[in-house]
């Protein structure tokens, strides 16, 4: 089962979480595979979406915040969009548009920054907005303070957290067909409330980047962490090799936490809405060509049909059809 655990070191201003995502993780990749018009991920697609969910899910159980974190990358490559949204609960979905080949070797420059335009978004959308509220939304690009291209979404997602949010992050993720996982150790901010939800910067807080000891060698004891040892080892045994010599303590989930998952927030009602954004004659238009209007989502592979008697009893009521 999927499964998530955070940990703080004993006295010392640094906190820690492990994910690892098996169960939900094959099921969007057995979806992906079983879509009527949609072919597998090829490798480095895959590894590159899984290192995302990994990623995105890490970053939501970090935060306080009663909405959804999506994690986008923008690319130039055969990848054109890659898109992780996690919830509250840690239900998750992602998907990836692919147009072109790839190579099997390809680096995530050659995926989606083959001209050194692409850009990853963290966005946190909530459920409930104030009037005139507006989605939080951050920016990077996918190159370092020197132009140069990021082979590894663990440094761009650091680098994101360091400029936009001004605390220290080390990333270690890994993925393939099995399991999305990563390890994620922060140094606690000085002032304010959690990562990517309003932290108050102090002065304080910024004279201590990049210059903790206690987080700079707890930092360098996570890099050391391997790709195979991410995905085959257990969380126990993952801390125990890295953190043996330190003292930590690991929280159980609290009754009721819910575990990573997969869920899809699509529906027949959502469709028929979309469906609704059509005038009539446009909708008839699409229906005089073929027999029904049909929508699939990207993210789960369902398939939504509307023959003219729906879409005439939609544009009658207003509302969406049961499914």
């Amino acid at each position: 089962m999927s499964e998530i655990h955070k940990f703080l070191f004993n006295g010392l201003p640094v906190r820690g979480c492990v994910v690892r995502l098996t169960d939900a993780w094959v099921e969007i990749l057995r979806r992906r595979a079983s879509g009527n018009s949609q072919a597998a991920y090829a490798e480095p697609v895959q590894n590159l979406l899984g290192e995302m969910v990994a990623a995105a899910v890490l970053m939501q159980s970090n935060i306080k915040f009663n909405g959804a974190l999506v994690l986008q990358i923008m690319g130039d490559g055969p990848v054109k969009l890659a898109v992780v949204e996690v919830q509250p609960d840690l239900a998750f979905r992602a998907t990836a548009t692919v147009l072109g080949e790839v190579a099997q070797d390809s680096r995530m420059s050659q995926l989606v920054n083959v001209n050194n335009l692409g850009k990853c978004a963290i966005t946190l959308d909530p459920k409930s907005r104030f009037p005139g509220q507006q989605a939080y939304q951050g920016v990077v690009p996918l190159f370092g303070d020197r132009h140069e291209k990021l082979e590894r979404l663990s440094d761009v997602l650091e680098h994101y957290m360091l400029q936009s949010e001004q605390l220290d992050t080390t990333l270690v993720l890994a993925a393939d067909g099995r399991v999305a996982a990563g390890l994620l150790i922060q140094r606690l901010p000085l002032e304010g409330v959690n990562n990517l939800a309003g932290s108050v910067v102090s002065q304080a807080n910024e004279d201590e980047i990049g210059v903790n000891e206690h987080y700079q060698r707890i930092a360098i004891l996570a890099s050391s962490l391997k790709r195979d040892e991410l995905l085959n080892l257990d969380v126990e045994t993952i801390l125990r090799r890295l953190f043996w010599e330190e003292q930590l303590t690991l929280f159980s989930p609290a009754p009721g936490d819910a575990a990573p998952r997969f869920a899809c927030s699509c529906s027949r009602e959502r469709v028929g809405r979309m469906i609704l954004g059509l005038v009539l004659q446009e909708a008839n238009s699409i229906l005089a060509e073929r027999p029904e209007i049909e929508v699939g989502c990207e993210f789960c592979g369902v398939h939504y049909r509307f023959d003219p008697i729906d879409v005439t009893h939609l544009f009658k009521t207003g509302a969406g059809l049961q499914a």
